[in-house]
């Protein structure tokens, strides 16, 4: 059966991608006077919005949202675990706060896309200290702001997706310096809807995404002691999740 859809799904993933890139190209004009000014990114921020959503549903994805938590203005830190392209396109429709992504620095070599990484979003270089301690303080800067962040704590997809990666302390640090809610967000089967790394040669389908945010956990009175707790802590949580909704998440080992 899965050698008879096969074709159907790389067609399919081809219309994924065609549909992304010419509402892009419908909206790339807004976009570029929209992100000509800082006070009108929230603007721009709420036109990825309708972008997002023209992405999803010509092709047929949906999704549908948990919320345990009530969120207030914010800022807070996001911090979602990355299992497939489709999480930053959701991000824009479940985060329920006006925000800024931090992402990897490749997306600033993306002809057009690049735009929304020249002031908008912060790019970092993984492994570049530089480029990593110029990021965080950007970041942190946003947050004095009011400005939430969203910050993949794996820091990329995972190969052996949907298995939840190590985390990162970047996330964590943030949250615990400047004292602000960090919130866990857990994608259950975005890497069945559209796969990514090796996977992608699956091709992908329409469906439903499965999304969940939990409650914010507060980082007041913390201290870079506790940043390790912190971590290990939101990781076993996730992990938890995912073990409960992926059937497809790998067993522990004894």
């Amino acid at each position: 059966m899965k050698r008879l859809t096969l074709p159907f799904q790389l067609v399919w993933r081809v219309l994924f991608f065609l549909n992304a890139c010419i509402t892009f190209g419908l909206l790339y004009p807004l976009f570029v006077v929209l992100l000509s000014k800082p006070q009108w990114y929230r603007k721009a921020f709420r036109l990825k919005k309708v972008w997002a959503r023209l992405i999803l549903h010509n092709v047929g994805i949906f999704f549908t949202i948990e919320k345990k938590g009530s969120f207030g203005d914010g800022p807070y830190v996001y911090a979602p675990n990355h299992t497939s392209y489709l999480d930053i396109i959701i991000s824009y429709l479940i985060i329920p706060t006006y925000f800024h992504y931090m992402g990897k620095v490749e997306l600033t070599r993306w002809f057009m896309f690049n735009i929304f990484f020249k002031g908008m979003n912060i790019p970092v270089q993984r492994g570049h200290l530089r480029s990593s301690y110029n990021a965080y303080n950007r970041a942190a800067d946003d947050v004095d702001k009011g400005i939430s962040i969203a910050i993949f704590p794996e820091g990329m997809i995972p190969d052996d997706t949907p298995k939840l990666a190590r985390f990162k302390n970047g996330a964590f640090k943030l949250a615990i310096e400047k004292q602000v809610p960090i919130v866990p967000i857990i994608f259950i089967n975005g890497w069945k809807i559209l796969p990514a790394n090796d996977n992608r040669l699956n091709g992908g389908r329409p469906g439903f995404v499965h999304c969940i945010i939990l409650d914010p956990i507060e980082t007041k009175g913390m201290t870079d002691a506790d940043m390790s707790t912190l971590r290990d802590k939101m990781h076993a949580m996730m992990e938890g999740v995912l073990r409960e909704r992926e059937k497809d998440y790998p067993a522990a080992v004894a």
